[in-house]
């Protein structure tokens, strides 16, 4: 009976690299891999969760069974000749599946994908023959070359779900009677060993120890990170006992939690204890700027050597953005971008994927509906790296690049037909090709025969030099390019008429977005005291890039393979969307936030604030939908595939289907956040020259960057003279007039006498 029994436990099965590993069968086996947990972590891995895939469970395919479950190779008690070849190849699984079905130099016992599409592929090794050899032949067999580092007994791999299988032989599950044991522990130890794989090593994730949400073992990854990585041999116990002083102050300074939190790197539970029991002897001094700084980075979804750069930034800005809680697409977009440049590239890459969400319609606060038209300004000095938001938003157009080039083409061959007609040949018909990537400097004329071309869909536009636009669009162009920007943002109505053929006319409706890049000097040409009340202003999204002043090079990372396929994925999910989307959720947070800011703005007397609150709110509103959509399931539906004929594209990994469970928390927040964003920067791009055409057109008191409200400062009752010299003359009477009367209607004061007001309590 102990010899069937060692026969099935085929493996060993661990809850992490550090853990224990226990011997496991084959029924222990499969239903690990059956966990929908297990399958979820997965999904949440290959979307871009990397810190994620350190919680996977592990298993071992070349050891059946190590003494005191400590996978080392000096523990090995039943070795097994076979051996697992990793190819890092992405997407190649079913291929290589194929060729080794069809003809294998050796027996294969499992191909799998593994959780970052590499391809595992587990052999029996024949008695004589070397890994290396092995290697050799498969690589010849396969046509792809696996990892050359020659894999241990002890080695260990990810669990993955039952989904990333292609093969599995039952042969996988046999042990052969000449994997005979090395070492014979107790009869006690193995009844133990025996009965423990599925309560210990297969035990869900969802139980491992958190601290604020986030779980040890991640803390622990970046605490190595921080401190030169986990211990090379001879300083095991020093670096563990250095970790433990510093988790236990996120630990309660319990000697409990911190034996189930620490990696045990071969230690067997009496010396673990007594590494702990010494860090514990230590006075507590409360948690390290390090611990604190390695949290507050894993709450974001940042590397901790960049937490200190992301207080800056809230401090300059008011803004804190938690990459972690982004959704697929506006997560990837920031990677490998400093902390610094996160909102530059988030406000860059919104307006395209809203023009690709351009099928949807949403009720904003006020009852109206309304598409996703969104325009962003990048503004920052020369050298300020502006580029990094080029090099996100080249990876989100590349489906409109894609469909415009085969467009344009059939444009170009109608052109050249046309051109070379003879004089009395009837002129080819115009295939009126839908091209939506447009460059900033088109003519109008171009760009009314675009929109009447776009089927109902929204144009965009990229422009790298914001001084290059204005400068091709002078002698009175501009003037029209603003008609045109300032009626897209609401889906007006525009048009020109001529009595030529020469030139375009007809009236569209203009769904334009669009992103230009652009110093603060060309900024400041484009928005002069001239026209900065035409409205444009307060429609556009700014954002500024950080001071590169005497400042150290920025570090850039490179977004991987992965990060650019689900950039792709995010733009497919947008573009399945369409019709009504109902957001009410979102409605109540934004008519809360333009409230708020109306309040104040009332208080402070202050016209800029409140000239740029309503449309403010309205682009927070419509970022926040674009949240929305990127993390919830749509159904799919026909796309163009560039040719003017349509395919139904299906999503590769959908994500859990959302519907009627509204907007999420983080959504709101985002939502809100890009409101108070765009508003701050409106106000700091352009308040100045607002404030100056408002002064010079009403005689009226406004007053910019208050820190200090006007109606606060004022005692519970208080005159016309009160008020009077609060503003210090730079009021007109009419003015104050009209400030008295707009409380009074909102119920602020109330009239005690024939001169004296009282403060009431404001709604």
């Amino acid at each position: 009976m102990e010899m069937i029994l060692e026969r099935l436990m085929f493996t060993c099965i661990g809850k992490g690299h550090g853990a224990p590993c226990f011997p496991a069968n084959r029924e222990d086996w499969e239903k690990l891999r059956r966990e929908p947990w297990l399958k979820e972590m997965c999904e949440r891995i290959e979307r871009g969760d990397e810190q994620l895939k350190h919680r996977l469970p592990v298993w071992t395919p070349h050891c059946a069974e190590f003494k005191n479950n400590h996978r080392a190779i000096a523990d090995a008690v039943r070795p097994l000749n076979r051996l697992m070849l990793d190819f890092d190849e992405k997407g190649h699984t079913d291929e290589i599946c194929a060729r080794l079905l069809e003809q294998s130099p050796l027996v294969p016992l499992l191909i799998e994908e593994s959780v970052r599409r590499g391809t595992h592929v587990l052999v029996e090794l024949p008695d004589g023959m070397t890994a290396e050899q092995a290697q050799q032949l498969m690589q010849e067999a396969t046509g792809f070359e696996p990892d050359a580092a020659v894999k241990d007994v002890s080695r260990c791999i990810y669990m993955v779900s039952e989904e990333h299988t292609k093969y599995v032989s039952d042969k996988l599950f046999e042990v052969s009677e000449g994997c005979e044991r090395k070492s014979e522990p107790t009869s006690d130890e193995g009844c133990e060993q025996k009965s423990l794989p599925t309560s210990e090593a297969a035990q869900e994730p969802h139980t491992e120890l958190m601290f604020k949400g986030i779980p040890y073992t991640s803390i622990i990854a970046e605490w190595w990170h921080r401190n030169g990585g986990e211990p090379a041999e001879g300083e095991r116990n020093v670096k563990l006992h250095k970790l433990a002083v510093s988790l236990r102050a996120i630990c309660d300074n319990k000697k409990e939690v911190l034996m189930q939190v620490m990696p045990r790197f071969g230690l067997s539970d009496v010396e673990l204890r007594s590494v702990v029991d010494s860090a514990c002897k230590e006075t507590p001094k409360g948690i390290s700027k390090m611990m604190q700084g390695i949290v507050s980075a894993l709450e974001m979804g940042i590397s901790s050597d960049e937490i200190e750069d992301a207080e800056a930034v809230r401090a300059e800005t008011g803004v804190k953005v938690n990459v972690k809680a982004l959704p697929m697409g506006l997560k990837e977009s920031l990677t490998g971008v400093p902390v610094s440049m996160h909102m530059p590239v988030l406000c860059g890459v919104l307006p395209i994927a809203a023009a690709y969400a351009d099928q949807v319609m949403v009720e904003y606060c006020d009852g109206n509906l309304q598409h996703l038209g969104l325009m962003s300004i990048i503004r920052g000095e020369q050298a300020s790296n502006k580029s990094v938001v080029k090099n996100a938003i080249d990876v989100w157009k590349r489906q409109f690049d894609e469909e415009d080039a085969l467009a344009r083409k059939r444009e170009e061959e109608w052109k050249e037909r046309k051109k070379g007609r003879k004089a009395n040949e009837k002129a080819p018909d115009d295939p009126k090709v839908l091209i939506r990537m447009v460059p900033v400097t088109v003519s109008c004329s171009t760009l009314l025969k675009r929109f009447k071309n776009a089927q109902g869909h929204t144009l965009y536009s990229f422009g790298e030099e914001l001084d290059t636009l204005r400068k091709t669009n002078g002698a009175g162009s501009w003037s029209s390019k603003y008609d045109i920007y300032r009626l897209s943002f609401d889906k007006g109505e525009w048009g020109q008429d001529y009595n030529s053929d020469a030139a375009e006319s007809g009236v569209v409706k203009v769904a334009y977005n669009w992103t230009m890049l652009g110093t603060n000097g060309a900024l400041r040409k484009c928005f002069k005291s001239d026209n900065i009340e035409n409205g444009l202003s307060s429609r556009i999204l700014v954002a500024e890039m950080p001071d590169s002043s005497f400042s150290k090079m920025p570090k850039f990372g490179r977004r991987s393979a992965g990060d650019e396929a689900m950039i792709q994925e995010a733009v497919t999910r947008l573009r399945a969307f369409s019709g009504l989307i109902d957001t009410p959720r979102l409605r109540k947070a934004i008519e809360q936030w333009v409230e708020q800011k109306r309040v104040e703005a009332a208080k402070d007397i202050d016209h800029v604030k409140d000239t740029y609150r309503k449309r403010a709110a309205v682009i927070g509103f419509r970022c926040g939908v674009v949240f929305h959509l990127l993390e919830t399931h749509p159904q799919p539906l026909p796309v163009r595939d560039g040719s003017g004929q349509t395919q139904v594209k299906e999503l590769s990994t959908p994500l859990p289907h959302r519907e009627g469970k509204g907007e999420s928390r983080n959504c709101i927040k985002f939502a809100v956040m890009m409101a108070q964003y765009c508003l701050d920067q409106q106000m700091k791009a352009f308040g100045e020259a607002l404030e100056s055409q408002f002064v010079d057109a009403r005689d009226e008191c406004i007053r910019y960057g208050s820190n200090h409200s006007v109606f606060d400062q004022l005692p519970p009752s208080f005159t016309m003279d009160d008020l009077r010299a609060l503003k210090r003359g730079f009021c007109s009477e009419a003015g104050l007039r009209k400030i008295i009367s707009r409380w009074y209607r909102d119920h602020w004061i109330e009239k005690t006498d024939k001169t004296h007001w009282k403060k009431g309590k404001s709604e």
